[in-house]
Parts: structure tokens; C-alpha cells; sequence
């Protein structure tokens, strides 16, 4: 069942759901951008990186790419900038000697510490117009939604 409107023949993008969510992604994706880029001098690649660094505790690009859906270049522009500003650090990897680890530098740390606690002030403003159901609500239908465009990726192979 459809549940945008629309004939066969005529296609209301404003009401067309994946419009809809690129869209909205487009819209928080550039306030976070300029958020960061005015505070801390970064790009939403880069921090995205960063975070996948933290998080994991070190990370090949190969998992960052798949963990953001970022591609193979955005990734590597972003690491190579952030290893040259002396923020991320290239380790062997124990199991792939063709790859290396990421970890955050002392730096790196330092300014995760500084970048997170704005990251969620941000989604708290974002967000605050919606009770705490809602949200769970929405996560859970994304992470569906995330599923079901997998699963037709498999489905086309």
C-alpha cells in the first residue's frame, strides 16, 4: 500500500517519501555542518569519522565506510585531513597487514570530548518538540526503513 499521494502517471515529490527523507537529512546535515564547521573547523566527514573512531576505540576506513554509507573517497579525503592535522592516528592492523587501524590521537580525544556534548545538544534541539515515544518511535521506523532498503539490495543481486 502506498501511502503517498500520487496517480501512476504523476509523482508529488514533496509527498514522495524518499524525497521526504532526503530532504529532511539534507536540512540537518547542513545545520550540523555549519555548526561544526564554525566551532571546530571540521566537516560532517569528519566528524563522522572521529566518531566512528571513538566509538570503536580504532577502525579501518573499510568499516567506516560501511558503517556511515559514506563512500571510499569521502572517507579517505577525511582521514588523510584529519591525520594531517595530527588528529588520527595510522596503526598496523593485527589481522590485515594492507590495512590500518584508526585511533584518535591526544587530540583527536580532546576534541571528541569537546564536539560530542554539542553533537547531542543539538539533536536535544532538534528533537525537543517531540516526546521521548515519538522518538523511539521514529528510530525504530528508520532502522526499518534501513532494513527494507537492504533487503531490496539482496533481492536485486
Amino acid at each position: 500500500m502506498l501511502l503517498t499521494p500520487m496517480t501512476e502517471s504523476r509523482l508529488s515529490l514533496d509527498a514522495f517519501i524518499p524525497y521526504r527523507l532526503s530532504f529532511t537529512s539534507t536540512l540537518v546535515s547542513d545545520s550540523i555542518a555549519r555548526t561544526y564547521g564554525r566551532l571546530f573547523g571540521i566537516s560532517v566527514p569528519e566528524w563522522r569519522v572521529i566518531a566512528w573512531v571513538a566509538q570503536a576505540d580504532g577502525i579501518t576506513q573499510q568499516d567506516i565506510c560501511a558503517r556511515t554509507r559514506m563512500d571510499k573517497m569521502t572517507v579517505s579525503r577525511a582521514t588523510a585531513s584529519l591525520t594531517k592535522r595530527g588528529l588520527l592516528e595510522r596503526m598496523p592492523h593485527a589481522g590485515d597487514r594492507r590495512s590500518h587501524m584508526l585511533v584518535l590521537s591526544g587530540e583527536g580525544r580532546a576534541l571528541h570530548a569537546q564536539i560530542a556534548p554539542k553533537a547531542l545538544e543539538l539533536e536535544s534541539r532538534i528533537f525537543s518538540r517531540f516526546d521521548e515515544g515519538e522518538i523511539a518511535d521514529f528510530v525504530q521506523m528508520l532502522r526499518r526503513i534501513d532494513a527494507a532498503v537492504l533487503d531490496l539490495g539482496e533481492d536485486a543481486g
